[in-house]
């Protein structure tokens, strides 16, 4: 079942799934572990923080001149290891876990941080471990190599 949906869901999609899932969580369970101007400031931090790192491998891609379409990473034609890339092969993607960790401080809400290791856990499942595959093929011992020099996440 879940080899159907690999690289068919796109990964901003899965984090506003996530998002979803984190405030029907505050909303069947509210608690409130940090006062809001706290909560607030803290969200706004993380979220802009995450925002950031994803607009950053997004510009190193679009310079590059290969795909920014996660739903088609058989058509990447260059290998983007420059700049974050050289921190985190998926910045990205860690820039979308910031942004939720932004959104559950801005809940205050401590079970919504179970959103976090769901949207790692789906989005390692249905995009990273397909991508990590194709990009193999495509760039064979460049990539390999990349790979044991450089953490998925951070």
């Amino acid at each position: 079942m879940w080899h159907a949906l690999e690289t068919r869901i796109p990964p901003p999609l899965l984090m506003l799934l996530c998002a979803a899932i984190m405030s029907g969580i505050d909303q069947l369970w509210p608690q409130q572990w940090l006062s809001q101007p706290i909560a607030g400031g803290m969200g706004l931090l993380l979220a802009g923080c995450g925002a950031m790192l994803d607009l950053g491998g997004l510009l190193h891609f679009l310079r590059a001149r290969t795909t920014i379409n996660p739903l088609k990473p058989a058509s990447s034609r260059v290998l983007v290891t420059n700049g974050i890339y050289r921190v985190s092969r998926n910045p990205m993607y860690a820039g979308m876990l910031l942004m939720l960790g932004g959104w559950a401080a801005y809940l205050a809400n401590p079970l919504a941080l179970a959103g976090l290791p769901l949207f790692v856990a789906s989005v390692t499942r249905l995009q990273i471990v397909p991508e990590e595959r194709i990009l193999l093929r495509l760039f064979g011992q460049t990539y390999a190599d990349y790979c044991r020099q450089v953490r998925r996440w951070l």
